[in-house]
């Protein structure tokens, strides 16, 4: 993608983004004539450059960054049983709420979440509505803009939905967005867009960024193995899986690394630029940019869970443990008395390379010293979320040098080949017409590739721990079991990458795993006690209080209506 973040200023002034955001969805004619100018191609590739500009989730506020970051690691990862806020109680107490499941519809994360995804919708529009009059451009031109528009919007609806469930659908047509209902799941709006961008993007393109007709693939499909629509995902995974130009890559911990950027295994990632000329670097992430450690520049927030440590735990076969039979102290990395001790008993390597565990090497910053690299541990337990981290021998260089010094050049892989088979095995199993050989396999040959993968060192190279994992010797026996072992190996494989809260929804098992979790964890984490998750309200979050208030019909009532229970 072209250097988006060289002109993400000069588009503010010059976008129909100007609005505040309290009046967010009052977004016509503020700067009408501003955009009427840019009819042309070079104005479509800055309106362009501006709709990807917002798809880190920031759209000019380090808070509203922070609620709104690409890798959901509030509202994917914190309001999971994959891990806790971390830090201090005090720091952005918000999430708290979040963590705990006693939101209401004034928290400052849930309207910050959904001011910059109704600004990518703003500036999608923008495109759409302007790019018919364009007489410098060919209609092949015209189509694959059109196509990364829709993606993008699609894209912007898709967190709006999975955060928010029903909300308003404005699109470029819209003439008074503050009375637009939210009358429905706009999941179908969604869907023809990611079609609209599979049928008219091409597979590649030299600037990496920009989506791709595969990329779209794999939204559509996701969007569909979100409704449970299992029939419609199937053949579209099988053709990323069959068709596409992606494979594995050789070692697993390859993926979080800044040296193997945009790689072969990689469908879609959003881009991170540092030392680019602005203080702080903005265009690194900067809404992930407090969940690195103190000493990497950032607060510690987004701290893995004892119970996600515990998951990794394999048999003395090298299989995972499906029968839940782990608990909260497994793998405590301390004794009694306080004393560090590693866990002797076997685990899969993934673990290490997904978590900095006390006693064990952390890149190559060293022996991660436990409660002396953690900021509260407390508050946030003794674990470091390894795979966002850059190198120490990075540093300065791949990380920022001004400002906060956490953001960092290592994108957010949104979408994987590991995501369509993990997905594709369980539309193997789900469809008609899908097979359980097939969904072993593809889950096997993650298990190899994990078994093949660099394992984590000793300065002397003895292995960290007792590393062990090995595919199923046998074709899964039925459906249940088959959904087990996939939903274990989405949680491991996918670990810290803003995805399990939204997969347990998705399951239909988010009360259920939740109430355990919550229950469970209430032994090491004493503010998780009497926090619970209520099924039919906690799967989806409020509508921001504010929106509800400005969003008014000609009698002065309030269009849009509350989620149930907030």
């Amino acid at each position: 993608m072209k250097k988006i973040h060289i002109i993400k200023l000069i588009l503010l002034l010059v976008l129909v983004g100007s609005c505040s955001k309290d009046d967010l969805l009052d977004i016509r004619p503020k700067g009408e004539s501003q955009v009427e100018d840019l009819v042309n191609q070079t104005g479509i590739d800055l309106l362009l450059t501006g709709a990807y500009a917002v798809v880190d989730g920031v759209n000019g506020k380090n808070g509203e960054g922070w609620a709104g970051a690409d890798s959901n690691w509030v509202w994917g990862g914190v309001a999971s049983d994959n891990a806790y806020k971390g830090t201090v109680a005090g720091d952005q107490a918000p999430i708290n709420a979040i963590e705990g499941f006693y939101v209401d519809a004034a928290n400052v994360y849930v309207a910050n979440h959904w001011a910059p995804m109704y600004d990518g919708v703003l500036r999608t529009n923008d495109i759409l509505r302007i790019l018919p009059d364009v007489e410098d451009m060919d209609e092949q031109e015209k189509a694959q803009v059109e196509g990364q528009a829709k993606f993008l919007r699609a894209h912007y609806y898709v967190e709006l939905t999975r955060v928010h469930g029903p909300v308003p659908y404005i699109d470029e047509n819209t003439e008074n967005p503050s009375v637009v209902p939210n009358d429905h799941l706009v999941w179908p709006e969604i869907e023809a867009d990611l079609q609209f961008a599979a049928d008219n993007l091409p597979g590649s393109w030299e600037d990496k960024g920009r989506a791709t007709s595969w990329a779209a693939k794999t939204y559509l499909a996701y969007v569909y193995m979100f409704q449970r629509r299992f029939d419609d995902a199937l053949p579209i995974l099988r053709d990323i899986y069959n068709n596409g130009p992606f494979e594995l890559m050789e070692s697993y911990e390859q993926n979080y690394r800044i040296a193997h950027l945009n790689n072969k295994e990689s469908i879609f990632e959003i881009q991170y630029a540092v030392n680019d000329g602005f203080n702080g670097s903005p265009n690194a992430g900067i809404g992930n940019s407090i969940i690195g450690m103190t000493f990497m520049g950032g607060s510690g927030f987004f701290q893995p869970s004892h119970n996600l440590v515990t998951a990794y735990r394999v048999d003395e076969n090298g299989l995972p443990l499906l029968d839940d039979t782990f608990s909260e102290d497994d793998i405590f990395p301390y004794d009694q008395d306080g004393e560090s001790v590693l866990y002797e008993g076997p685990v899969d390597p993934r673990l290490d390379h997904t978590i900095g565990r006390p006693g064990v090497p952390f890149l190559d910053w060293g022996i991660q010293e436990g409660h002396s690299w953690i900021r509260d541990p407390i508050n946030g337990g003794p674990y470091i979320n390894k795979k966002p981290m850059f190198l120490k021998s990075e540093r300065g260089t791949m990380s920022s040098n001004t400002g906060r010094t956490f953001p960092n050049a290592n994108n957010y892989r949104k979408f994987k080949l590991s995501h369509v088979m993990l997905w594709l095995a369980e539309a193997e199993v789900e469809a008609t017409g899908g097979s359980l050989e097939t969904a072993t396999n593809l889950i096997n040959e993650l298990r190899n590739r994990a078994k093949n993968s660099n394992v984590v060192r000793f300065d002397d190279g003895t292995p960290a721990a007792n590393y062990s994992v090995e595919p199923y010797p046998v074709t899964f026996p039925n459906k249940e079991y088959a959904l087990k072992a996939i939903r274990h190996e989405n949680r491991i494989e996918l670990a810290m990458e803003g995805y399990r809260f939204y997969e347990l929804v998705r399951w239909g098992m988010a009360g259920e795993v939740m109430n355990n979790y919550l229950d469970v964890s209430c032994s090491v984490m004493s503010y998780l006690c009497g926090k619970s998750f209520t099924e039919g309200q906690h799967e989806i979050w409020p509508i921001p209080q504010r929106q509800i208030d400005l969003s008014k019909d000609e009698s002065g009532a309030s269009v849009l209506v509350q989620n149930p229970g907030y």
